[in-house]
């Protein structure tokens, strides 16, 4: 004798659905999240004062650099031909600009050549401002699977308190990852950012003292 299946009811429907409905809600605690967990990078250049920098006795405030919008973000860019993009699932600590703003402070600081330094926000009394331009700070891809180089780019004006321009410089610096994955080339932005900045560093400091200051 044959069997037929007798249609659920409308009773059962409902309560087949409310159960599948609460099965899968909790589906992403049973099996972890879909997407992979955020990776934070912290920029970390081995910065080395030259050794024949001479000491200065003024004051310098390093202000905010200034960028495309394309790069005032937190995330990683990435070149390809004409197409800039950003590494998935990983991002900066801070906005690119802060970042430099503060590495910049930092190099300062640990040349031990200067009598002082801090950022324009702080409102110290400085005899020159460091104002610069970040025009490149991405990796950059020649073959699509095969590891990128780093460029860094930075276009430096050293302003007296009038607001004139003493001096300009382009300090840019490349680097090639080891491989084609965000560890190394982020390793590859230490190692660009620490050329750029020691290039900045000396610049400054052998620029003609500023009126009223005397080298030290």
């Amino acid at each position: 004798m044959s069997m037929t299946a007798s249609p659920l009811s409308r009773r059962q429907i409902l309560v087949t659905g409310l159960a599948l409905l609460a099965l899968g809600g909790c589906g992403g605690n049973l099996l972890g999240p879909s997407n992979p967990p955020l990776q934070l990078y912290r920029l970390r250049p081995r910065f080395t004062a030259p050794p024949d920098l001479p000491h200065v006795a003024w004051q310098l405030a390093v202000a905010r650099p200034e960028t495309a919008r394309s790069l005032d973000t937190v995330r990683i860019a990435l070149v390809r031909g004409e197409m800039m993009d950003y590494y998935a699932d990983a991002q900066w600590t801070d906005s690119v600009p802060r970042l430099v703003q503060g590495l910049l402070v930092e190099a300062f600081e640990q040349s031990g050549r200067i009598a002082g330094v801090a950022r324009e926000s702080d409102n110290i009394h400085a005899d020159y401002v460091l104002a610069t331009e970040i025009r490149a700070f991405e990796a950059q891809y020649d073959t699509p699977d095969g590891a990128p180089g780093v460029t860094v780019e930075i276009e430096a004006r050293l302003l007296g308190r009038g607001g004139d321009v003493a001096a300009t410089l382009n300090a840019t610096a490349a680097s090639r990852a080891q491989q084609n994955s965000v560890a190394s080339v982020v390793a590859a932005f230490d190692a660009a950012s620490a050329e750029a900045l020691q290039k900045i560093v000396a610049w400054v400091l052998s620029a003609p003292p500023p009126p009223g200051a005397r080298r030290g």
